[in-house]
């Protein structure tokens, strides 16, 4: 484990005090074990003099690590209900769920439209465009053409 003024490492994290390159003060960035990019970059407290950056210490590290750690959490999080989206309707025969899949792929992006029934029966699946806008219209007017691919 790195202790140092501007430099702390462990938990997985590294905590690296840099100039902002904003403004004159300081920032923190937060780097995750293994990535190439900051998961965190935030302003970073002056010190005494009103020039250098306050050092790192135990307190000031582990609350940045939570931090940092809760922030790519919701990133995750995020990323999960852009790309996995559901919507209940009542439909004439009972509730129907739909969601909506996105595939992320690079090659061949898309995503898969699913429908299941009140007892989680497969209705019908088709293979739609990754930019498909799934809301209560759209559901609805898949439901009505009896689950055939939307244009």
């Amino acid at each position: 484990m790195v202790k140092e003024a501007r430099l702390w490492c462990g938990n997985g994290w590294t905590a690296r005090v840099i100039k902002n390159e904003d403004d004159e003060g300081w920032a923190v960035e937060m780097l995750k074990d293994g990535e190439q990019e900051p998961a965190l970059v935030g302003p970073w407290t002056m010190g005494r003099d009103k020039k250098n950056p306050k050092p790192l210490d135990a307190t000031a590290f582990n609350t940045l690590v939570k931090t940092a750690s809760e922030f790519l959490q919701r990133q995750v999080q995020q990323l999960h209900a852009t790309r996995h989206q559901n919507i209940t309707i009542n439909g004439p025969s009972g509730r129907i769920s739909i969601m909506l899949d996105i595939v992320a792929d690079e090659d061949d992006p898309h995503a898969l439209l699913t429908a299941h029934d009140a007892h989680d029966e497969r209705l019908a699946q088709v293979r739609v465009s990754a930019g498909f806008k799934l809301s209560k219209a759209s559901a609805n007017a898949w439901i009505d053409t009896d689950f055939r691919k939307p244009d």
